[in-house]
């Protein structure tokens, strides 16, 4: 079976200075998609014909992160100065991951290659979704230690640089760790497999 292309949609809202709530909003849902098939050249034809589609490359994968990256800002202005009061990052995630229908009438072999593949690709969509998480936390953080400015127009102009960086960072983060995972799928899944293969023998 050759590499996957497990994938992150990043959909990113711009922060804007509106009421809203006291503390940090990061919620994760989850979606399926069914595939069939009873051999590796037909999971991986139903993976790659089925699986969720990436808008920005128009190619289908086994699994996929999207997020939604957003939130409010509030601004005080006393004194002749413009402050942060409070800021509050958003984040959605949703994992789409596949379901496997042909379970039952599959050999014992694809049975264990399938559950290796699948949770590999759980636990990849839910490090997309961790990673936003932490540049979620990072993106409050920096919102809420910015210092006053003379207008509130200077502390929009201040919050929307401050915003651009931080998601630039985030992006380029959910890239680069595809692109290690990417490299690393033939070998990691060997290796998996045959821990598998072990345990599966030492319960025999």
């Amino acid at each position: 079976m050759r590499a996957l292309r497990p994938a992150v949609t990043v959909l990113l809202l711009c922060l804007a200075p509106f009421p809203g709530a006291s503390e940090p909003l990061i919620t994760k849902t989850y979606s399926y998609f069914t595939i069939g098939g009873r051999t590796g050249a037909e999971l991986e034809r139903e993976l790659y014909s089925l699986g969720p589609m990436l808008s920005g490359t128009g190619t289908r994968h086994a699994g996929a992160t999207r997020i939604k990256l957003g939130g409010t800002v509030n601004y005080e202005s006393s004194g002749g100065w413009c402050r942060v009061t409070d800021a509050v990052v958003k984040l959605e995630t949703q994992l789409t991951l596949p379901r496997w229908k042909d379970r039952k009438h599959a050999s014992r072999e694809m049975v264990l290659i399938w559950d290796v593949l699948s949770a590999d690709i759980k636990r990849h969509e839910e490090r997309h979704a961790e990673i936003a998480r932490q540049y979620a936390r990072q993106l409050e953080k920096a919102l809420e230690d910015l210092r006053p400015e003379r207008s509130c127009e200077k502390m929009q102009t201040r919050v929307d640089a401050v915003t651009k960086k931080i998601v630039d960072k985030h992006a380029a983060d959910q890239d680069r760790f595809d692109r290690v995972e990417g490299a690393s799928f033939e070998r990691r899944m060997t290796r998996m497999l045959g821990f598998a293969l072990e345990k599966q023998r030492g319960n025999d």
